[in-house]
């Protein structure tokens, strides 16, 4: 798709839904002999996220797995919605549509592999890190140059935010308006 096409989907986005393992991460789960769980995000990616939702934008993550690691994380970067040891996430996401009263085509969601398929195929903006799984990538409209965890988050929401004109400002570019 062109990148005007992107942007005339983009500019109606609401709503962001992240995957974790692999889109915000690289997708390395760390373990120790105690039972600790390390991960690593990218700081660029969460700076774009409050960016977002500076923007007014709904922030969401669904992910199959369930962190203490995330939770702090979706803490610090005030993600409202954390839904985590997800098995359905069509489910979950149906329940986050009732509850905020948004549509499809003002969703975007990365997820980067088969059990995002679900998701990926309702929503008006699928998008993928560069290094998503090939089935993913399939259904995509924005495939991004970063991999997950290292700058996709950024590169989708800089993606957004321009189409809404609202980066350069909230980005620091130039002054208010």
């Amino acid at each position: 798709m062109t990148d005007k096409g992107i942007g005339r989907i983009a500019e109606k986005v609401r709503v962001i839904i992240l995957d974790v393992d692999g889109v915000m991460t690289d997708g390395s789960i760390i373990l120790d002999n105690v039972g600790n769980e390390y991960k690593a995000f990218h700081v660029r990616d969460g700076h774009a996220v409050k960016l977002a939702s500076r923007a007014g934008i709904l922030l969401a993550l669904i992910t199959g797995r369930r962190s203490q690691v995330v939770e702090r994380r979706a803490q610090e970067l005030g993600i409202p919605e954390v839904h985590q040891g997800v098995h359905d996430k069509l489910a979950v996401y149906q329940g986050l549509k009732e509850l905020h009263g948004f549509s499809d085509h003002e969703v975007c969601y990365m997820g980067d592999d088969v059990v995002d398929l679900s998701l990926l195929q309702v929503v008006g903006l699928p998008a993928v890190p560069a290094d998503a799984d090939p089935e993913a990538r399939k259904v995509a409209l924005f495939v991004a140059r970063n991999r997950g965890g290292r700058g996709a988050v950024r590169e989708l929401v800089e993606v957004i935010l321009r189409a809404k004109g609202q980066w350069d400002t909230l980005a620091g570019l130039t002054g208010p308006s």
